[in-house]
């Protein structure tokens, strides 16, 4: 191998060794404390430990950042390579255990593999620099290269012009890392100059969020047959992209490039170690939790909305593909529920829910008008759990009572800002008040929010308070840690509550 491939290669691995340093040294007040407290699974315990006092805090970040500048440095320039690489293997080790990319972890880097990931590879090519002679051109070897030496101390007269032609150019390349080192430094500088700090791995970005040693308490948990699930639970629209936005167009596609798969993945890890231990999702999204459970070993309960085939006709394809992909709950879709229950079709109701319930899973009805579940008690179709929209109307973007239309939550839009148009999702919150009261049957109030329109406090408050037993939010990674702090300060908190809990 050429000795410049392999100062291009060490020359890389000791650049961004170094700049990951230095971005954390100027960072302003930056810390390894949610790298460690959020790490998950086999060998979390020693990374909380590292994090658990502000005394060995500071040694943490003290080492990460100087022992990161200067293996940076000496693999850069080429001096003491092998010990460098050696403590390189080592630094690398600490943080590829510290997010495993296999058992219960995931790695929160450049992506999600398979036990090999960014850190994994560097870590071999240093393996590399440490086991073998070849380290490239370095300023190592102007202290050790035998004709240079000799150049530089020998007085003998044999010494040719040839040689010292020779000294010369070998002495020019192992100080070739010096200007190329240079020139980086210089562009990082310029770029640091105008767009600020980039550094974005995962121990150095500093994101707007909540830690998760930053949680008030432990979510609390019901049951809904012989599941245990968190009272909140995770929703599925902002993954899929359901961005329920009005008429903001581009909010859909900026959700979608937002949630990438990892973001995805990230952002579930996270529900988990803060507590949501259960999801809602729409029937499409089913293959990427499918995935993102095999590869985690998650536990994650997992709620699959279902509806009938169109396209066959077909009442059972939906129902048997959630079972055999290995999804906790079923409940027929609310838009489905809806539409079948306005049409008066409740033997299709009636057959979703003897289908699910024969397979020995729990049975859930959706809907966001209250008239569905009427009809369908009248009918005696009684789900093992209701999936409701519950949320007040206080709101400017809701339309006028007077305008509002049973079933009219199906998609339509409209240009008069009078009738509905994306924006009000439970459209009869006394009528629906009215039911909840009423069941004995478990209630997951969703769209609490209004699709962002009430805040959190605002909205799981009066959730709760009118009787939703449980409650599903559609989170960005950045907004789990403060909405589960939320939803345990509103559950310690709740005064004016008057149905039993029923899950």
């Amino acid at each position: 191998m050429k000795k410049s491939f392999i100062t291009i290669i060490r020359l890389a691995v000791g650049w961004h060794f170094l700049y990951e340093g230095l971005t954390k040294l100027i960072s302003e007040n930056w810390s390894a404390e949610a790298y460690l407290n959020n790490t998950f699974g086999t060998f979390s315990g020693f990374y909380h430990w590292l994090a658990s006092s502000p005394a060995m805090l500071q040694i943490v970040d003290f080492c990460n950042i100087w022992g990161l500048i200067l293996i940076g440095l000496a693999l850069s320039v080429g001096l003491v390579i092998r010990w460098a690489s050696l403590s390189g293997v080592l630094l690398l080790a600490l943080y590829y255990f510290a997010y495993p990319p296999f058992g219960t972890s995931m790695p929160v880097g450049d992506g999600n593999y398979y036990i090999v990931d960014k850190n994994f590879i560097e870590a071999i090519v240093l393996l590399f620099f440490v086991f073998s002679s070849k380290k490239g051109y370095a300023l190592q070897n102007i202290f050790t290269f035998a004709d240079v030496k000799r150049f530089f101390t020998s007085k003998k007269k044999e010494k040719t012009q040839s040689n010292e032609v020779k000294g010369r150019r070998e002495v020019l390349k192992n100080l070739v890392s010096l200007p190329v080192l240079g020139a980086l430094g210089w562009g990082a500088g310029r770029t640091f100059k105008w767009y600020g700090l980039d550094g974005l791995s995962g121990a150095t970005i500093q994101l707007n969020k909540l830690n998760l040693n930053e949680l008030t308490g432990e979510l609390p948990k019901g049951i809904i047959k012989n599941h245990e699930i968190s009272r909140l639970i995770m929703g599925g629209n902002l993954i899929g992209g359901w961005a329920h936005a009005r008429d903001l167009i581009y909010a859909e596609s900026l959700f979608k490039a937002y949630n990438t798969e990892k973001k995805i993945f990230d952002t579930l890890i996270l529900c988990e170690q803060a507590g949501i231990n259960a999801m809602n999702i729409g029937y499409v999204t089913m293959p990427l939790l499918v995935k993102y459970k095999k590869i985690t070993g998650s536990k994650l309960n997992v709620t699959v909305q279902v509806a009938l085939d169109k396209k066959n006709d077909d009442i059972y394809d939906n129902v048997t593909r959630a079972i055999d992909s290995g999804m906790d709950m079923i409940q027929l879709q609310g838009n489905q529920c809806d539409w079948l229950c306005r049409d008066g079709d409740f033997e299709k109701v009636a057959t979703f829910m003897d289908r699910i319930r024969s397979q020995g899973f729990p049975a859930g009805l959706g809907a966001h008008t209250i008239d569905s579940f009427i009809l369908c008690e009248e009918q005696g179709i009684i789900p093992d759990f209701y999936m409701k929209t519950m949320h007040h109307d206080r709101y400017w973007s809701a339309h006028p009572r007077e305008n509002r239309q049973a079933f009219e939550v199906d998609g339509k839009k409209y240009l008069d800002h009078n009738m509905f148009h994306d924006n009000c999702f439970c459209p009869f919150p006394d009528r629906t008040v009215e039911f909840v009261s009423s069941t004995k049957v478990p209630v997951i109030g969703f769209k609490v929010l209004a699709a962002g329109a009430i805040h959190p406090k605002d909205g799981f408050k009066w959730a709760f308070e009118n009787g939703a037993d449980f409650i599903c939010v559609g989170m960005f990674d950045f907004q789990v840690v403060a909405d589960v702090n939320i939803c345990i300060d509103t559950l310690a908190g709740l005064h004016r509550r008057t149905r039993a809990w029923y899950g």
